[in-house]
């Protein structure tokens, strides 16, 4: 059974492998839904001894990106192959919703040996059953997926049918609202092994003085909280994982 904890710094990194992490999805901004880290950040997770795949995409929002953003993405795909990470987490749609096949098909080779993820783009696409063929035809090892739902829980019809039409030629990872609480249920109704989840909680910031409303970005969101994988929600998915369910 595959845990991948997706992670946006060092500390989180620390807390996911002391619970019992397989793997480690490694994002910048997770807040947002992840973008691609810093190659510094890349490093210090790396030493902690554990696979990491890196997701690479460079802004919050769709997944239809312009000349320039592709350029970024293929040298962040070379830069990971360069660094020895255990893959990259990449994906990219047309305007139609279908994939973007001519570009993923230069990051999969960019990619080389590395293993591949293709993200959430996944769960936007216009056409998962299609989608699925689309991914395993350009040699993806990977989909994260929440069966095209908001949650997991919410997609397990979908996870499913996928799981089943996918026939061990590619490994689904639930992933989206995954937690110890539904991990079982969700392994029982779709019969998928892989999950991805972040198990995080909410740290309150050292700062003493705060001056409160003045927005750094979100304004959804305090500059005065600050979240963090915990230690004790991943080793709880961890043992019933290694209950086998």
């Amino acid at each position: 059974m595959t845990l991948e904890i997706c992670v946006d710094s060092v500390e989180s990194a620390q807390a996911a492998v002391a619970g019992g992490a397989t793997r480690l999805e490694l994002c910048g901004n997770l807040i947002i839904g992840g973008t691609s880290p810093s190659p510094f950040c890349i490093e210090a997770v790396q030493r902690l001894g554990i696979p990491v795949r890196v997701l690479l995409r460079p802004r919050f929002g769709d997944f239809l990106y312009t000349p320039s953003e592709k350029e970024i993405l293929l040298k962040e795909v070379e830069m990971c192959r360069s660094m020895g990470v255990d893959g990259v987490v990449i994906g990219a749609l047309q305007a139609d919703g279908t994939l973007d096949v001519p570009f993923l098909s230069t990051l999969v080779q960019a990619a080389g040996s590395l293993g591949k993820t293709l993200h959430r783009a996944y769960d936007v696409c216009a056409d998962a059953q299609r989608g699925l063929e689309t991914a395993i035809r350009l040699g993806f090892d990977t989909i994260l997926t929440s069966g095209q739902a908001a949650t997991a829980e919410e997609g397990m019809d979908t996870l499913a049918l996928l799981n089943q039409r996918a026939n061990n030629r590619i490994t689904l990872l639930a992933g989206s609202g995954v937690s110890p609480d539904n991990i079982a249920l969700i392994h029982r109704h779709t019969g998928i092994n892989s999950f991805h989840m972040s198990g995080k909680h909410m740290v309150d910031s050292g700062m003493r003085y705060r001056r409160e409303g003045v927005p750094m970005g979100l304004p959804f969101s305090s500059e005065y909280q600050h979240f963090y994988a915990d230690e004790t929600v991943v080793r709880k998915a961890r043992r019933i994982l290694d209950g086998e369910i």
